[in-house]
C-alpha cells in the first residue's frame, strides 16, 4: 500500500463509530504521512491517542524511512518472538476513511488514486504500537499498519493493502484477553465489492494537508501528464 492515508471524520463521527473519547485536539487529516502524530486506539483504551507513524521526526532527519518501520506484514507476525509479543499485547486500530496509492500507466507515468471502502465508511486499519524512550528521556509512541494481500480491485495497482478489522471484530481485536493466534485470524483483507477508487491530485506526495487532496482529479494521460489547472 502507499504511505499516505486519510481520516477526515469529525470528532462526533469518531466517537459514534468507535465508542471512544476524542479530545478537542483532534483534527481531520487529508494527507496523513509517516512520522506524523496520528490517531490510534490501543488495547484496553477508552479514548483516542496520538502516536507517531513509524518514527518520531527527530529520528528520521536526512534518512529514508524504511517500510519495515511503517508496515508489518500479516504473514510474518508470528515468525519472530518480538512481533508475536506485539500481536499479543500491543495491538491497535488506526481510524481511517481511505488511503492513497499510485497506479502505473507507463514506464514513467503513474496516477495517484484514493481508495475508499463501503459508502465512504470510517474503518479501522489493524496496527501494532511500540513505546520508546527518546533522546530527552521522554516516552514516545509509534505505530505500524499491518498489511495483507490486496483484493482484486487493488491488486492491479499494488500487491499489498492495509488489513482492515471488520467492525464486528474490533472489540475482540482490542480486547486484552484475545491471544495472538485469535487476533491473527481477525486480520483480513476487504471485499472487492465494497472497495472503490478514484484519481486524485499528485500533490499528495508533498507536505500538504488540505481538503482538496481528497477531491476527484482528472486522470493523467497515457504519458502521465497532469492537468495544468490543479
Amino acid at each position: 500500500m502507499g504511505d499516505r492515508y486519510t481520516i477526515t471524520a469529525s470528532i462526533e463521527a469518531l466517537k459514534k463509530r468507535f465508542g471512544v473519547e476524542v479530545g478537542d485536539w483532534y483534527e481531520p487529516r487529508y494527507n496523513a504521512a509517516p512520522t506524523q502524530l496520528l490517531p490510534v486506539i490501543t488495547q484496553g483504551s477508552q479514548g483516542l491517542s496520538m502516536f507517531h507513524w513509524g518514527q518520531i521526526p527527530g529520528w528520521s532527519k536526512n534518512k529514508t524511512i524504511s517500510g519495515k518501520l511503517i508496515f508489518a506484514e500479516q504473514e510474518t507476525l508470528i515468525e519472530k518472538a518480538s512481533s508475536k509479543l506485539a500481536l499479543q499485547s500491543r495491538r491497535c486500530l488506526i481510524p481511517a476513511d481511505g488511503y492513497y496509492d499510485w497506479k502505473k500507466i507507463s514506464k514513467k507515468g503513474r496516477v495517484a488514486h484514493r481508495l475508499v471502502f463501503g459508502n465512504n465508511d470510517i474503518i479501522g486499519f489493524a496496527g501494532l504500537w511500540e513505546e520508546f524512550e527518546d533522546d530527552k528521556e521522554e516516552m514516545a509512541h509509534t505505530f505500524k499498519i499491518i498489511t495483507t494481500a490486496a483484493n482484486e480491485v487493488i491488486a492491479p495497482m499494488n500487491h499489498r493493502m492495509p488489513a482492515i478489522i471488520a467492525a464486528g471484530d474490533e472489540k475482540t481485536w482490542l480486547d486484552q484477553n484475545t491471544i495472538a493466534e485469535q487476533a491473527l485470524e481477525l486480520i483480513k483483507g476487504y471485499p472487492s465489492s465494497a472497495t472503490s477508487m478514484y484519481s486524485v491530485s499528485p500533490k499528495i506526495e508533498q507536505d500538504i494537508d488540505n481538503e482538496y487532496l481528497i477531491k476527484p482529479f482528472a486522470p493523467a494521460d497515457q504519458f502521465g501528464n497532469y492537468s495544468l489547472f490543479d
